[in-house]
């Protein structure tokens, strides 16, 4: 490593941590005139933030426990990315099967008392009370219907293969992101193009800090660099203590708990669920769902406190336990491990608590302040991705003035990225004509441009027009000139950059060893790896595929994969 002393940049705010809430309050501040420099240990949203359940919901769920406040803002926000990032946020109707009557009055009740309890029946008067309350506090801003319930016979009649013991169902609306990392990359992009002089570094340590100043060593190139700024953001997630501890204070801000999910190839369920999220209680007293995602079904999750968030793995005991209860709640069909194409484990960032029940503790946000000598150290833990724009802009108003600054943009109806002129649903055909036409691309090649990478699609059409393109061999649905691009112009760093986080690649259970060599081999020509490098970086994406997701033995059985569909 390279320890020559280095001159000292200065910015106005360091954040450490490019997940949602780092890069959110990157694009918050830039926008704002802010110099910011965002660092993180490895790529953008490859954390915690990279293992969500994949909703942007109001957190029907927060109402047993009283957190109004929280809900109204969850809900406010999802209508808000609804209309911002349309290209990667699309409604979700919810279907909330209901096996009694009056089952679970008691138990809500002392939940909203904090008083504690499972709940492992949410009856119809239960349920429907809180889908009032949450239609009530989702009215502002609007986009989506009322809540509905649903007959035994209407029931049955929609989900054939549900268990018999399901009396009745009610139905509201959330919705979900299929590509969050991407979304967060997207924050990145336009926090560089509102402030020229900002920063990213990514795959960068923490190695002092002293006297105000912040040593940082850059792992690809193994040199050593210094920074500093007067405030400090430890945006680190599930990692914000050992952040801390690296700068010099000593906190216990994080009680995480893991959450594991599953992704399934299972074409009956596929079908059943016609575009739909099951979202149901277990007899343990927690939280399942299903949906479509990507032309497959992601299950989730689980709820286990963890103490060293680089141990979330998904086991296979998580998975059979996921497995177990979809079974439960669909005997009619059959579900084992041999529909399990992906599966993904990351660490809920939640603030400390004892409490016996992971379900119980709060996910709404605390901002904790701390003093390193001259230099102030905000430390963010919780929040979500659905309330990751509420939350920087709050954290954003609370620096502006410690910087003698004042707001200049507000980001509450300010679109972004691919979200930036995105067509309304009745115009996409009309869209996607026109872009064809101008582009002079297949429509079906426009279409999948358009469901990767929203209005950003033109500019990526355009470069791959420059010269002749030609299909990958191992993935004939991305093109070189679309690996090419994305290695160029989206902060890459490593192949697995863009399998996992830049596209959907590994997601959609496209990835195998011969996809990983091959886009590892044109991102290494256009970055100037040798190769050397090439085969170590493809090897490393791969190990992780084994290691992470349990994917070898899956891969090399998968099935051809279907077009991408658009808001899948």
């Amino acid at each position: 490593m390279n320890t020559v002393q280095s001159p000292v940049e200065d910015y106005d705010v360091i954040i450490i941590g490019a997940g949602i809430n780092g890069v959110g309050l990157m694009r918050e501040l830039a926008l704002q005139g802010v110099r910011v420099l965002l660092v993180d240990r490895a790529d953008i949203c490859s954390g915690t933030s990279a293992a969500p359940s994949r909703l942007i919901h109001g957190g029907i769920k927060y109402l047993e426990t009283g957190e109004f406040r929280l809900v109204a803002q969850s809900t406010l926000e999802r209508n808000l990315l609804l209309r911002n990032a349309p290209h990667v946020v699309h409604p979700l109707p919810t279907t909330v099967p209901v096996r009694s009557w009056l089952g679970g009055i008691l138990p809500s009740m002392r939940r909203f008392l904090r008083l504690g309890g499972k709940m492992t029946d949410r009856g119809a008067l239960v349920l429907e009370l809180g889908l009032q309350i949450y239609d009530f506090l989702g009215r502002h801003a609007r986009v989506m219907p009322r809540h509905r319930l649903f007959s035994r016979r209407q029931t049955r009649a929609r989900w054939p293969h549900m268990c018999g013991t399901v009396m009745a169902s009610a139905q509201y609306y959330d919705a979900a992101i299929s590509q969050p990392e991407r979304l967060g990359y997207e924050c990145v992009r336009e926090a560089l193009r509102a402030h020229e002089r900002s920063r990213v570094a990514t795959y960068t340590h923490i190695g002092s800090f002293h006297d105000g100043i912040v040593t940082l060593h850059d792992l690809p190139r193994g040199q050593s660099w210094r920074a500093r700024a007067p405030v400090m953001v430890n945006a680190g997630g599930a990692w914000i203590d050992q952040v801390n501890a690296a700068l010099g204070v000593d906190t216990r801000y994080i009680g995480g708990t893991r959450g594991s999910h599953l992704i399934l190839r299972h074409d009956g369920l596929l079908r059943e669920l016609a575009g739909n999220m099951v979202y149901f209680g277990t007899p343990d007293g927690r939280i399942c769902l299903a949906y479509p995602f990507l032309g497959h079904v992601l299950v989730g999750s689980t709820d286990i406190p963890v103490s060293d968030p680089d141990d979330a793995i998904c086991s296979d005991a998580e998975q059979a336990y996921m497995l177990d209860m979809l079974g439960a709640l669909f005997p009619g069909f059959r579900f084992d491990a041999s529909d399990v194409i992906y599966r993904y484990s990351g660490v809920r960032p939640l603030p400390a608590s004892n409490a016996s029940d992971p379900g119980a503790i709060s996910r709404d946000h605390v901002v904790h302040e701390d003093r390193l000598g001259t230099v102030t150290l905000f430390s963010l833990v919780g929040g979500k991705w659905t309330t990751f724009r509420g939350l920087a802009e709050e954290v954003a108003d609370t620096i502006l003035p410690r910087l003698g600054r004042v707001r200049q943009v507000s980001t509450r109806s300010l679109p972004i990225g691919g979200g930036r002129g995105y067509p309304a649903p009745a115009d996409l055909d009309a869209y996607i004509d026109r872009f064809a036409a101008g582009s002079a691309i297949a429509r079906e090649r426009a279409r999948a441009l358009l469901g990767r990478y929203g209005t950003l699609a033109v500019e990526i059409a355009r470069f791959c027009a420059l010269v002749p393109d030609q299909p990958l061999d191992s993935l004939p649905s991305y093109t070189r000139r679309e690996i090419i691009f994305i290695a160029r112009n989206e902060q890459v760093r490593h192949v697995a950059d863009i399998l996992y986080r830049r596209t959907t690649i590994a997601l959609s259970g496209a990835l195998t060893p011969d996809v990983t060599h091959e886009v590892a081999t044109i991102a290494g020509e256009t970055l100037g790896w040798d190769a050397d490098t090439i085969r170590r970086q493809a090897r490393d994406a791969w190990q992780e595929a084994e290691t992470r997701h349990h994917l070898a033995a899956r891969m090399a059985a998968s099935k051809p994969m279907q077009p991408e569909p658009i808001g899948a």
